[in-house]
């Protein structure tokens, strides 16, 4: 559930904020054209979880590669201990030292709200206005330092019972992701914060296919 929350906002929402005044509407225009000719990401990760129950947060460190439309490849702890990929059909959920992967279905009635939150990712890359409205809600936007902190709120209720709220550290120079942060139903906080990223980088066909060999036992945890 830590690698899925922070899956759920980190790549699917790249790029900033170039806007010189508080004008929402300039600023969400300017952001959408700047990722027109994003087609691939990747970049380092550290990882915070802040839990009430914790005197102190979960640090974790990872690498992400995000590829149009809407695949992916988590890998969280060096060596990774979790790895996610992510296709419009399915994700997988790969535990390499216990040799288990569970497979997630996205399309379907099996989906239900892990689906619906996942299309969240696509959300990050928009063709245009309007499908960017029809996921999100913009509830603040904020200067600080040389970025901006942009808070967006799910427009589904279903999704936002997941996940309230969303937030993005963004630079104003040149149109990067710094960081991301989700806020929990229970007030836990899951931030990113990316560095050495590449735009555009070639990946092989197999980041997002891994192969996994007949010693790996596999799940489905959203089937009956």
């Amino acid at each position: 559930m830590r690698l899925l929350s922070s899956m759920l906002v980190s790549i699917a929402l790249l790029g900033a904020v170039p806007a010189p005044a508080l004008d929402t509407n300039a600023v969400i225009s300017g952001w959408l054209n700047a990722q027109s000719t994003l087609k691939t990401w990747e970049a380092d990760f550290t990882q915070t979880r802040t839990m009430r129950t914790l005197k102190q947060p979960l640090v974790s460190t990872g690498h992400v590669w995000f590829a149009m439309p809407g695949q992916f490849r988590w890998e969280l702890g060096r060596p990774a201990q979790t790895i996610a990929v992510r296709d419009a059909r399915e994700m997988l959920v790969i535990y390499p030292r216990l040799k288990r992967a569970e497979r997630y279905q996205l399309t379907g009635s099996e989906a239900g709200m892990l689906g619906e939150a996942l299309a969240l990712l696509d959300a990050g890359f928009p063709g245009d206005r309007e499908s960017f409205d029809a996921r999100f809600r913009v509830k603040a936007l904020a200067p600080t330092n040389a970025a901006w902190m942009l808070d967006l709120e799910p427009v589904r209720a279903s999704t936002r019972r997941m996940i309230p709220l969303i937030q993005l550290t963004l630079a104003t120079n040149n149109y990067e992701l710094l960081a991301n942060e989700i806020v929990l139903p229970d007030g836990s906080r899951m931030r990113n914060e990316f560095t050495n990223a590449s735009v555009n980088p070639a990946f092989d066909a197999e980041r997002f296919t891994p192969a996994l060999g007949a010693e790996y036992t596999f799940t489905e945890p959203l089937k009956p």
